[in-house]
């Protein structure tokens, strides 16, 4: 094969990924070729690509609409196509006819910076149609020539970064849902997202994400919608009303009638909501884009008193040349969207620059604990039985109940019960979810509840059965106690081993290292618990038997002292301090509705994303600083070389450009390469 379509190259990309093996790809469908980074033999990456067709290969129609191949390609293929036909016009053209493309060129240029009149504002447009008219005027083709391709080519790096930036962070927020709950007439089953189709009901619960448009059959709830329509207050749904793919269920359960499945313009949807979102700036970005558009007139100004003074028109022209404006609204959102798109890189979503920029202000830092500072999967050591039951088939019980719910606990309950082949059908009545609490249902006509002491013993006043009351003082307290209750009285006592991640004590450290003045760990666990692994990790303020308004109430309070506060955590419980928090940050593998309010997405597999983050933001605000101070010193200089006569319009304009399109460059390059650059050379300053 010599050439693959894009189609194709996403689907070998798509089967690539999917081996535990293979860590990045690239594929060139131009050559056909592949390059790959492996952590196995390379007879195994062989094997790999021979089992390969592209016909056996299922790929989600969601993966071909969110890919940014074919667009990557389209640009690429302007920019080259720009360059060759404007050095190829000046080689073969005759000059007569040159003359006559350029003016044609330039009146296109004069349209677009008129048309932004309407507005009632001076903005760089006009600037640029001014400067390129002059030089027209003067009979000076070859430098407004110049100045069009050198504009050209501006405008189509920062739309084509911006696009593949907003791409990039769209498709890490669009919707990956594996598998939902579908309501049949023997009940629900669990399905593969890809195997629903339009009139299927499935059934959405208390912190999950709504996988399809459609409408709600039966229930109530109150649904978060703000990913898809701004609103910042949940709204109430009922039977008859719309539900949007990507909104999250933040109270109540439904059942949702299925509109649309996958491949259905969702991708689209969230695109839109990123160009459209203010939060994509930051303050930084913003201040610098209305300083920008205030410039234009000064630019003007400076040109007519520099014609009225000298009475030259090329100085004047040289002045007209050059504007602060123009480098300042490509610079410095290339900057945020090309950091956004790095951290995206480290499976770091982060949505929107202005996060970036709290994030490197941030002094505080607060922690939660279960998913987050310990291991996100979390393993049962032993069930002990408090009844007649044996313990299989009180762990079978407790998984048909845990298995409804996105919580690292409940995910080590039913992972136990598949480890042992407990296999079960559906037990239970309807579940009700207690935030930070436990689930509550029936079990074959008795109440069943399971959760935490405060849950099961105080709320439910649940008792131990008699004789057993030595068995349960025994618990070992190095594990957390999941407590399994029917009808008002213990029936089994999980053990789960819940141990700290090994990056934590490190990951720690170097926020500390890197301007954390406060690391703060909350959780619901005892105090015990909760001491041990604050002194494990390092952590010198923690408190203990929080429930989510605590942790929220913290953080409002912190706010008040004028601390700027990050908040990291992973389950619904903590959705009230992510919300609270200047940014949230949500482990990628947590709850659903705990990734929608967040602000910033992290990998769950290693708490090192957030050092890094760290480390990216920093840079960022230290790029977009240097930028703007390049801008106003290399401009400034340029404008004053202008008056002076010692350049002229032709050099003004190239050198202006020139350096325009190298800080855009220069602005999507690594950030982490030069904060790790920066760090070793304060290292060796030190030394």
């Amino acid at each position: 094969m010599k050439r693959m379509s894009f189609r194709q190259a996403d689907t070998l990309e798509y089967y690539l990924q999917g081996f535990n093996e293979i860590g990045k790809t690239q594929i060139y469908e131009r050559t056909a070729d592949a390059v790959l980074f492996y952590d196995c033999t390379r007879q195994r990456v062989i094997d790999i690509l021979k089992n390969f067709s592209f016909d056996s290969v299922k790929v989600p129609e969601s993966v071909f609409e969110s890919s940014g191949r074919e667009k990557s390609a389209m640009y690429r293929d302007r920019i080259i196509t720009s360059v060759i036909l404007h050095f190829g016009r000046r080689l073969f053209m005759p000059e007569p006819i040159m003359h006559g493309w350029t003016m044609v060129k330039t009146a296109g240029f004069v349209w677009r910076g008129l048309k932004t009149l309407k507005n009632k504002r001076l903005q760089v447009e006009l600037l640029d149609g001014i400067a390129i008219l002059a030089c027209v005027l003067t009979e000076d083709y070859k430098t407004a020539s110049g100045v069009m391709f050198l504009l050209g080519i501006g405008d189509s790096l920062e739309e084509w970064t911006h696009k593949r930036s907003v791409d990039d962070l769209a498709r890490r927020m669009s919707l990956n849902t594996d598998t939902v709950w579908l309501l049949t007439d023997k009940g629900e089953v669990k399905k593969d997202a890809d195997d629903i189709v339009c009139g299927d009901k499935v059934v959405v619960r208390m912190g999950d994400i709504i996988p399809f448009d459609g409408e709600v059959s039966v229930g109530e709830a109150m649904v978060n919608q703000a990913s898809m329509t701004g609103e910042s207050v949940p709204v109430h749904k009922y039977a008859g009303t719309n539900v949007f793919a990507g909104t999250v269920l933040e109270e109540g359960e439904i059942v949702v009638s299925v509109k649309e499945t996958c491949g259905s313009g969702r991708f689209d949807k969230i695109v839109k909501m990123i160009e459209e979102s203010e939060k994509l700036k930051s303050a930084m970005e913003s201040r610098a884009q209305r300083l920008a558009d205030k410039l234009v007139p000064y630019t003007l100004l400076a040109s007519g008193l520099t014609y009225l003074l000298c009475r030259d028109v090329i100085k004047a022209v040289s002045v007209l040349m050059v504007d602060y404006s123009c480098a300042l609204k490509m610079a410095m959102p290339v900057s945020v969207l090309s950091a956004v798109r790095e951290a995206s890189e480290h499976d770091i979503t982060v949505k929107g620059g202005r996060f970036m920029e709290v994030v490197a202000q941030a002094d505080t830092i607060v922690f939660d604990k279960t998913g987050t500072l310990t291991k996100a999967k979390p393993k049962v050591v032993k069930v002990v039985s408090f009844s007649s039951e044996t313990e299989d088939e009180l762990l079978r019980q407790a998984a048909c109940l845990e298995e409804h719910f996105p919580h690292s606990m409940a995910r080590a309950v039913v992972d136990a019960a598949l480890e042992r082949g407990l296999t079960h059908e559906e037990l239970h009545t309807k579940v009700e979810y207690v935030v930070a609490h436990g689930i509550a249902s029936n079990i074959n006509g008795e109440k069943a509840v399971i959760g935490s002491y405060h849950f099961v013993f105080e709320d439910e006043k649940v008792i131990i059965p008699g004789g057993r009351k030595e068995l349960f003082d025994s618990l070992p307290a190095e594990y957390s106690h999941l407590y399994f209750a029917k009808d008002g009285v213990l029936a089994a006592c999980i053990l789960i081993e819940d141990p700290m991640r090994e990056e934590t004590k490190s990951v720690v450290e170097q926020l500390k290292e890197l301007g954390f003045e406060h690391v703060v760990m909350m959780t619901g666990d005892s105090m015990r618990t909760a001491a041990a692994i604050a002194a494990q990790a390092g952590i010198d303020e923690f408190y203990a038997e929080v429930l989510p308004e605590d942790k929220a109430a913290y953080v409002e309070r912190a706010k008040e002292q004028g601390r700027c506060i990050v908040m990291v955590g992973d389950g619904i419980n903590d959705s009230p301090a992510l919300s609270a928090a200047d940014v949230g940050i949500a482990i990628s593998e947590g709850a659903q509705i705990a990734r929608q309010i967040a602000d910033i997405t992290i990998g769950c597999g290693d708490l090192e994303s957030l050092v890094i983050l760290r480390k990216i933001s920093t840079a960022l605000m230290k790029r977009i600083g240097f930028n703007y101070r390049s801008i106003v010193g290399i401009n400034t200089a340029l404008i004053a070389m202008g008056i002076r006569g010692l350049i002229t319009p032709s050099l003004s304009a190239v050198l202006h450009n020139g350096t325009t399109v190298a800080l855009g460059l220069n602005s999507m390059t690594s950030l982490l390469s030069a904060a790790s650059h920066d760090i070793s050379v304060r290292k060796d300053v030190k030394v």
